[in-house]
């Protein structure tokens, strides 16, 4: 009998190494692997207007959260226990509330991050095309950052399909828009699951014959030690160097996923203690003339290990903007949304290029 229970037992065992082991190979095939720079298409780009030297245009960065990280919802990466939205319903009700706002502000330009396309954690949603849809009068430009048949983490509610990106939404006439594939990655098998960073670079023509580089990026959080986001740093420096020699006008902004210049997060009031994975900006980042455009009076993200809670959750400033000096700073206004429908607040710049 014994010997009889022992033989199932080392068939189960067979057959679930046997089951990861097809499931391993199967991700490593479809694993997203994209090239250094890949063109993209932009759709409605017909009829934008051209920007202008001397004029105010705003634009305004923000983290969606794939509609899934309202105020109700924690996350397991952070040290919570969920990674999907609640509900297809409270999907819907966190995207209809952003696209709302972003029909409210009516900025000159959208970078936004983590839109899913067609994803588990956002109950299959293409909220691309929703945001697209509802924002009628703006091209938009849509990059994968993160493609994965299969996320099994966590274990008992595991995230799932996931197709996800960055997409930039203008009301300009835009000349190209690349994807930039960022350096810095984790360690077979990790990586079959793990983001592939990348930013779009938009190239917008301006009356004067320059060109306005327009930056939209999510860098890495969760990387020990922040090696992975040096990396990210030092490619993006050099980036910035070889635009800085061509003259033209660049913002970068984003989730930078990092304590921003002139940001202070001991500021707001909270009962958890300073996180690990948040890391300040190093000092050395681009050259010292580009300046930092950030609200330092409204935090843009929350700790997600709990469920928002005002005055409990660590707050941090992490989305903003950096730009050459040849762009006028005019105003930086954070949206306090009070993380109702994300876990990030967004920031509206207004600038002039000079």
């Amino acid at each position: 009998m014994i010997k009889f229970a022992l033989k199932w037992l080392a068939w189960i065992v067979l057959a679930l190494i046997a089951v990861l082991a097809i499931f391993l190979i199967y991700t490593t095939v479809k694993d997203y692997k994209p090239p250094a720079q890949s063109k993209l298409h932009a759709n409605n780009n017909d009829g934008r207007s051209t920007l202008k030297q001397g004029e105010p245009f705003t634009v305004t960065t923000f983290n969606i959260g794939y509609a899934g990280l309202d105020k109700g919802q924690d996350f397991f990466m952070d040290g919570g226990k969920m990674s999907r939205s609640r509900s297809k319903e409270q999907t819907e009700t966190n995207l209809s509330a952003i696209t709302s706002f972003l029909e409210d502000t009516s900025s000159d330009l959208y970078i936004l991050q983590e839109v899913d396309v067609n994803s588990s954690r956002s109950n299959h949603i293409n909220e691309v095309k929703e945001i697209s849809d509802s924002l009628p009068e703006y091209s938009n430009v849509f990059a994968f950052n993160y493609k994965v048949p299969w996320v099994p983490v966590p274990i008992t509610h595991p995230m799932g399909s996931v197709q996800s990106g960055l997409l930039t939404l203008s009301t300009f006439k835009g000349t190209s828009h690349t994807r930039f594939d960022l350096p810095g990655k984790e360690n077979w098998p990790v990586q079959l699951f793990e983001l592939d960073r990348g930013f779009i670079e938009s190239r917008f023509p301006v009356d004067n014959g320059k060109e306005l580089v327009m930056i939209n990026l999510h860098l890495s959080a969760y990387d020990k030690g922040g090696f992975i986001r040096k990396q990210q740093l030092d490619f993006l420096g050099d980036y910035i160097e070889q635009e800085v020699e061509k003259n033209n006008y660049l913002i970068i902004g984003g989730d930078w996923n990092h304590s921003l210049p002139g940001t202070d997060a001991t500021k707001f009031p909270t009962k958890q203690q300073y996180p690990e994975w948040l890391q300040p900006f190093p000092e050395s980042f681009g050259p010292s003339d580009f300046q930092w455009a950030v609200d330092p009076n409204i935090p843009t993200s929350r700790a997600l290990d709990i469920a928002y809670e005002k005055g409990v959750n660590f707050l941090a400033i992490i989305d903003g903007f950096v730009v050459s000096p040849n762009v006028e700073i005019v105003d930086v206004t954070g949206h306090d949304l009070s993380f109702e429908n994300s876990d990030h607040n967004p920031v509206t710049g207004t600038f002039i290029l000079k």
